[in-house]
């Protein structure tokens, strides 16, 4: 697929399945982001790799992420779905910032690089047919889901990018560019 095609083709796949990306694609994947704008040239990205057994884990970091941000114990029933969330997909990548102090690039910049190095994924993703798609949630912002993906103190989540085989094909959303561009003349 050319670039072209996979920039305005790019769609997030919600329902995913076995397998998840090969070593060369998880590597493409990779590559992609470490493109991403980056001023100064300061890498502010961290990429943590999840799968097999290890979304066990962490969809018990889930519950004690949002037990410790709600105060309290979950609903069982509630608690099991959560735990059962990094099952939506067979491969699971954390993006997170590491925010470094910079005279020249503030923390903005560097979440955005960030953002970009998961947005360009997402594209690398889609150029070789892997369905991909940027999940989010409160949880990411907690002390207790840090701690539990051992993040430095300076590392800011800015999503999870779960992988895996399209179930299903969406259709792409109808856009026209005249809709969302407007010519400034000072």
């Amino acid at each position: 697929m050319d670039a072209l095609t996979a920039l305005h083709t790019r769609n997030s796949v919600n329902l995913l399945t076995e397998p998840g990306p090969n070593k060369r694609q998880l590597d493409n994947i990779v590559k992609a982001g470490l493109r991403a704008c980056d001023h100064k040239s300061l890498k502010p990205w961290k990429f943590l790799l999840i799968e097999g057994d290890a979304r066990t884990k962490f969809g018990d970091l889930m519950v004690k992420a949002k037990e410790a941000s709600d105060g309290c114990m979950l609903a069982p029933d509630f608690a099991i779905k959560l735990k059962n969330k990094p099952f939506r997909a067979p491969t699971i990548l954390v993006v997170a910032a590491s925010i470094q102090t910079h005279d020249k690039v503030p923390e903005i910049e560097q979440l955005l690089s960030a953002g970009a190095a998961a947005q360009m994924m997402m594209t690398a993703a889609h150029a070789q047919g892997v369905g991909a798609i940027w999940r989010s949630g409160s949880m990411m912002f907690t002390d207790e889901m840090h701690r539990g993906l051992n993040l430095e103190p300076n590392d800011k989540i800015v999503g999870f990018i779960y992988l895996g085989t399209p179930k299903i094909t969406k259709p792409l959303a109808e856009l026209q560019v005249d809709d969302f561009v407007q010519t400034w003349n000072g």
